[in-house]
């Protein structure tokens, strides 16, 4: 049996083609052992600065890309076991990754915890202010702005906002 490793490649790759046929990226594909069994997951993203909110992945496009990328997983035989495929959105609260992340969703509520000490803190909560050099800017509650250094952060994501 192939490589779990080698697994998610191929499968990022077949979902790829499936998801750009419909204006869509791939965010992430894992393959896990679960309690129900083995779950193929594959979050699927918008892409683009300007994306968002609003310009979201819908519950529709999800449906037409699960259902291209089962056809193609049996077909090509990908995936050399049973698992259930699960296909969705990074979703409201979605980690941000890449400097263009903090670029794409500046204006919006963030949380962002760092490997170490920035200006005193270990976790920083508030607006994101957009990229600043080799750092994240963001501004807290108390109104104060902070660069947090991107080879600092541990973690990130999105708040939901209501």
């Amino acid at each position: 049996m192939p490589r779990q490793a080698d697994i998610v490649e191929r499968v990022r790759v077949a979902a790829a083609r499936v998801a750009q046929g419909f204006g869509l990226e791939i965010f992430d594909v894992q393959f896990r052992r679960e309690a129900r069994g083995m779950v193929l997951r594959v979050l699927l993203d918008r892409p683009g600065p300007s994306a968002t909110a609003e310009d979201s992945v819908s519950v529709d496009d999800c449906a037409e890309v699960s259902r291209e990328l089962s056809a193609l997983l049996d077909v090509e035989d990908v995936v050399p076991t049973a698992y259930l495929l699960e296909v969705s959105s990074p979703g409201l609260d979605r980690p941000l990754r890449q400097p263009d992340d903090y670029r794409r969703f500046a204006g919006r509520r963030a949380k962002i915890v760092v490997t170490g000490v920035v200006d005193g803190q270990g976790y920083f909560k508030g607006r994101l202010a957009g990229i600043d050099g080799e750092a994240v800017v963001i501004d807290d509650e108390d109104g104060r702005s902070h660069r947090v250094p991107l080879a600092l952060i541990k973690r990130a994501n999105l708040e939901v906002e209501f």
